[in-house]
């Protein structure tokens, strides 16, 4: 694999080239560019383009007008900049594989589940974030912890600033986690892999063990971080059938994991902003008792952002005297623990009282709508389900010719710390 070390040398043989250019004759700087080429284009990954490489060689093969002097530059230029995108590209092309820190970080995983379960413990709602945290990194540019960057002075404007970003937790456990493990293996364990096996550890310990799987790992972190990325990507709380299934589509996911992955909305909280449609839905979208609920918790049918009260995703979660009053006819599934993570959103949804308008959406679908009755008659498929479309999920990839590298600091690109 091309490192920067060998971009390096290839600088260094450049510049003395170029000192010496003099010497050598145009054919014999072919030979150079060819010689590089052909030495370096066996490592480069299949993503990347070699075409215009190969012009280049065809230019210089016909071109006999240039001075020695300004090829020795181009050459040089080319195979530098050339060589440089290769190393990026070919450090952000890494192939995922579970135990993948078997030999370079004993215990990571031990680690990890560790410090997740200990802090699901102290606070109950870090395991939703948790979950959360890894759609919202891995639907935007990947799974490459872009979510997790502060604003700083090179950027402004990263993901978090995002509004589809509000509210977004556990990234305090994702540092815990780093700091551990930056003692213990410096330099080795990416942040994006930290947020895969924290979702999936959450999902394991909210869930009772119902769900869980092995995760592959080997992810790099990115340094490109934009809130406009996660406008662009993250699906909207009001969104309608059509633009869900496209949005997910554009990800390769299906209609089917598009209903599995919903079912996450069993565990955690929102703001009363993100369905405040819902406060003045008609009857035939949503449960007249739970709109009442809802509007009752949010101060009226027009929350704002000074006053945005917070309310618990799961109809089960909410005080079991309270939804009697507006919803007497309405069989809440028995609560095993507060965010219990499991197949009552799915029941929730066939009565209409779930707090999304796009979790209402996928009842005006025949085949998304099949899917929420098959998944609310079977919760251990679920659980199965839902940990493979994880498994899926964490495995996006970064977009094409991203740099990759392993922070030092989750919250920071290396070479820049608040």
């Amino acid at each position: 694999m091309i490192t920067i070390l060998h971009v390096y040398a290839c600088m260094i043989s450049c510049s003395q080239i170029i000192i010496n250019h003099y010497m050598l004759k145009n054919s014999q700087i072919i030979s150079i560019y060819t010689c590089t080429h052909q030495r370096w284009s066996s490592s480069i990954p299949p993503s990347i383009d070699l075409s215009h490489s190969d012009l280049l060689l065809d230019w210089l093969h016909t071109s006999s007008s240039s001075s020695s002097s300004e090829m020795v530059k181009l050459v040089c230029f080319v195979v530098v900049v050339f060589m440089a995108a290769a190393a990026a590209m070919a450090g952000a092309d890494r192939e995922l594989k579970v135990g993948y820190y078997e030999k370079t970080c004993k215990d990571v995983e031990k680690i990890v589940n560790s410090i997740v379960v200990n802090s699901i413990k102290d606070n109950r709602g870090k395991g939703a974030g948790l979950v959360r945290l890894l759609f919202h990194d891995c639907f935007v540019r990947g799974c490459d912890a872009s979510v997790l960057l502060e604003k700083s002075e090179m950027n402004r404007q990263p993901e978090k600033e995002s509004p589809a970003n509000i509210g977004i937790r556990g990234m305090d456990v994702i540092d815990a986690i780093k700091a551990v493990l930056e003692a213990r293996c410096p330099n080795t364990v990416s942040c994006a892999d930290i947020i895969a096996y924290a979702a999936r550890d959450a999902s394991r310990y909210l869930s009772h063990g119902g769900v869980d799987f092995p995760v592959p790992a080997g992810r790099l972190d990115g340094v490109v971080s934009r809130s406009r990325d996660a406008d662009a990507f993250l699906p909207d709380a009001a969104a309608n059938l059509t633009d869900l299934v496209r949005n997910f589509r554009r990800k390769n996911f299906t209609v089917e994991e598009l209903v599995i992955l919903s079912g996450a909305h069993s565990i955690g909280v929102t703001h009363c902003t993100s369905f405040a449609g819902r406060l003045t839905a008609p009857d035939a979208q949503i449960n007249p008792g739970y709109r009442s609920l809802l509007v009752s918790k949010c101060g009226g049918v027009s929350p704002t952002p000074a006053n945005n009260h917070v309310v618990v995703n799961n109809v089960r979660d909410e005080d079991g005297a309270a939804v009697a009053r507006v919803m007497p006819g309405f069989a809440a599934r028995v609560r095993k623990a507060r965010d219990y993570l499991d197949n009552s959103y799915y029941h929730n949804n066939l009565a209409m009282a779930v707090t999304f308008h796009a979790d209402w959406a996928l009842l005006t679908g025949k085949e998304a709508r099949g899917h929420v009755v098959e998944y609310a008659k079977n919760a251990t498929l679920w659980n199965v389900d839902f940990g493979d479309a994880l498994v899926k999920l964490s495995k996006l990839p970064m977009p094409a010719g991203s740099k990759g590298e392993i922070r030092a600091k989750c919250s920071a690109v290396n070479g820049y710390h608040h």
